[in-house]
């Protein structure tokens, strides 16, 4: 097959930006014989050079990581400058990593879509707080759902919630799943550890309970922090620190940080106890990971949960939301509790720093648990899907 494949996202600092930058690479070194042509809007694309495919540029007057925003949006003209190189390159099928960056398709062209996850559709209001925001995003969402032949998604928790909140049948629907990048690997040199707390001014003893991730309002944090709060009245977390790693600004999407740093100056016990960091690099990360008693993820909803991926890579247990999508990751190395309930995570958070033996049995089964969860695994069952929907696509026609 020629399949052609939207790279617009390739530098977007968000999820769907780092898997594409993951899963592409092993798409490409696992080609089974088919070709492809990638399509960008970044005129000076030289992250392409290394592979063996076709690159087309596209001339947008904005870049798609500038204009599809929360806050903002892309322009007709763009959108179909896309549409308009597609049709000219004669593909058999074409591949959007994600639909953040979805455009039409040429006519008679199958495609495929990755929905990473029905956020938006379940909690919409969390995520575009205004109508036209979410009008827009729909429309969006309800076309690429309309025009695809399959959609692709990161995990069966993320699966039942497109079937619910976006009413595609699950025929349709094939998972996937990601990976950790190879840098990610437990580290326990302690000059590396107490260089890492230096650079962010994290206390260089007291035991670290650390968040990764955007600061939306679905990510659930103000009851992070006032579960947080009740946890370190109780003596089994009473030296625990609470590190929040993330961009301040939200990329241009919806964000709470401005309150979530108001709830720590307006509560006492938080106060010197509560650091964000902002961007923090891999490198620094993975120290981050090593030395940390556990990573939480409280999201309210996640289509996979990388940073869980990434932290157990590094030997770190995992706090999460029951029945989500980061404890279908963890497995036996998550411990979780009720997103809705404050009390509930604070108590998931003082047994986890309480109990050595829950601990110790969840950071045993961290690193082997990642095994389920590959790059290249991710790259086969794409291939498989795209296949699968060509041959499907030509007994049709």
């Amino acid at each position: 097959m020629r399949i052609g494949v939207d790279g617009s996202c390739w530098l977007n600092n968000r999820g769907f930006g780092r898997f594409t930058r993951a899963l592409l690479p092993e798409l490409f070194a696992s080609a089974r014989g088919h070709e492809f042509v990638v399509f960008t809007d970044d005129a000076d694309a030289a992250y392409f050079e290394k592979y063996d495919i076709e690159v087309v540029n596209i001339a947008a007057k904005r870049k798609v990581i500038e204009a599809a925003k929360a806050d903002d949006r892309r322009s007709v003209f763009d959108v179909f400058a896309f549409t308009q190189s597609a049709g000219r390159q004669r593909l058999d099928l074409i591949y959007y990593p994600a639909v953040y960056s979805w455009f039409p398709p040429p006519r008679n062209t199958p495609s495929v879509v990755t929905f990473h996850d029905a956020i938006a559709e379940h909690y919409p209001e969390l995520v575009f707080p205004r109508a036209k925001e979410r009008f827009l995003w729909n429309a969006k969402a309800w076309l690429a759902k309309k025009s695809c032949n399959r959609v692709l998604t990161v995990s069966q928790t993320a699966k039942q919630e497109i079937v619910d909140y976006l009413g595609i049948k699950p025929g349709k629907i094939d998972v996937i799943c990601e990976g950790a990048d190879s840098i990610f690997k437990e580290i326990d040199d302690q000059a590396v550890l107490s260089e890492a707390r230096a650079k962010y001014e994290l206390p260089p003893q007291s035991r670290l309970l650390i968040y990764v991730g955007g600061f939306a309002p679905h990510k659930n944090l103000l009851r992070l922090l006032d579960a947080f709060s009740l946890a370190i009245r109780s003596p089994a977390a009473a030296d625990l620190h609470l590190v929040m790693v993330g961009d301040a600004d939200g990329g241009g999407f919806h964000s709470d940080y401005k309150a979530l740093t108001e709830r720590v100056q307006k509560t006492a016990n938080l106060q010197g106890r509560v650091h964000f960091t902002g961007y923090v690099c891999d490198q620094d990360l993975v120290a981050l990971y090593s030395d940390a008693l556990a990573l939480v993820l409280p999201s309210l909803s996640e289509g996979f949960g990388l940073p869980a991926l990434e932290a157990m890579s590094c030997g770190a247990p995992i706090l999460a939301a029951r029945d989500g999508a980061v404890m279908e990751v963890a497995g036996a190395a998550g411990y979780s509790f009720n997103p809705l309930d404050t009390e509930d995570i604070a108590r998931a958070i003082i047994a986890i720093a309480g109990n050595p033996a829950l601990l110790e049995t969840l950071r045993t089964h961290a690193i082997p648990e990642t095994a389920r969860n590959r790059w290249p695994r991710a790259a086969e069952l794409t291939l498989d899907s795209l296949e699968a929907c060509y041959r499907t696509a030509t007994c049709a026609s």
